[in-house]
């Protein structure tokens, strides 16, 4: 999922790679990972999204399809629930004072986070 986030989400086909059901695949992923497939590839996309759209040479739509996504809509609500912030505030805001951050640490910082943590984690 991390190298093929921009493709559909098969649970069945990684659960057969991984010799599961598809349930219990889940299960096991959650336990794992804290979090459904699904989630965890939303998270990816996001997290690629926001890279994206910091280098700011592409518009949200070109950015929504480029991670995978087939709903602006939903990319947008996702990404706002994730972010705090809708993709068109976040690409419009000054990234500036991280290229000199090393990417390692930009990418800890910038993790989207889950279940509305956005809206009670306060963001520098």
């Amino acid at each position: 999922m991390d190298r093929d986030y921009a493709e559909p989400l098969d649970v069945p086909a990684l659960a057969r790679e991984a010799l599961m059901s598809a349930g219990h695949f889940s299960r096991s992923f959650r336990a794992a990972f804290g979090e459904s497939p699904y989630s965890y590839l939303m998270t990816r996309r996001i997290e690629r999204a926001k890279a994206l759209l910091r280098r700011g040479d592409l518009s949200v739509t070109e950015v929504c399809f480029a991670v995978g996504c087939t709903s602006l809509g939903s990319f947008s609500s996702r990404f706002t629930e994730l972010v705090g912030e809708s993709p068109s505030a976040y690409r419009a805001r000054d990234h500036d004072h991280a290229a000199a951050i090393p990417p390692c640490m930009v990418k800890i910082h910038t993790r989207p986070v889950r279940n509305g943590e956005a809206g009670r984690v306060a963001r520098s």
